[in-house]
């Protein structure tokens, strides 16, 4: 091979090489570019995705506190209607306790009614006649008194019935409460 082929042949492959290599690093070049392109596009959805989160959880919180606000309300107004059923229950347990110490003292009789036709079908005499009204001329009423005995039974079913319906209407109104919340 004559100098001049191989001169041209030692161009050529000196070219090549180094074309391959420009090649290379252009690619290389490109390829950083590309990645730099995609690590910025990555970071504004990461971004826009951490913002997306953050505002979800800013009104996960919100709710999250309306949510406690309404119950600390509820629970006061059912802790102001628990103190009044206990002061009703206690007011109506001291006036109970009080209506016991009277018909013990002897201070209060309690007495009932007997319709005029049965107390003379009974033949009772028993009873004592109310005292005449104003207006009429004709006798009041027979009241016969309870024995002390009968009469503690009586208080005490009151007093069963009054417990009764003090902690039927707190009921009443803890379900009312509870099912009207917002």
């Amino acid at each position: 091979m004559s100098l001049g082929t191989r001169l041209a042949l030692l161009a050529l492959v000196l070219g090549a090489a180094a074309g391959a290599r420009l090649a290379w690093w252009w690619q290389a070049e490109e390829l950083k570019r590309q990645a730099a392109g995609y690590e910025l596009q990555l970071e504004a959805k990461g971004l826009a995705h951490s913002r997306e989160r953050e505002g979800a959880a800013v009104a996960a919180l919100g709710q999250l506190e309306e949510q406690q606000k309404a119950r600390r309300a509820l629970e006061d107004r059912l802790q102001v209607q628990d103190q009044t059923h206990w002061k009703e229950m206690n007011d109506a347990q001291q006036a109970q306790v009080r209506l016991r110490d009277r018909l013990a003292t002897a201070d209060l009789r309690l007495s009932v009614l007997l319709d005029a036709g049965s107390v003379a079908a009974s033949n009772c005499d028993g009873g004592v006649r109310a005292p005449a009204g104003t207006a009429g001329v004709v006798d009041g009423a027979v009241r016969v008194q309870l024995d002390p005995a009968h009469a503690r039974r009586v208080i005490a079913i009151t007093d069963e019935g009054d417990r009764g319906l003090i902690a039927l209407k707190a009921c009443q109104v803890y379900a009312k409460e509870v099912s009207t919340r917002e």
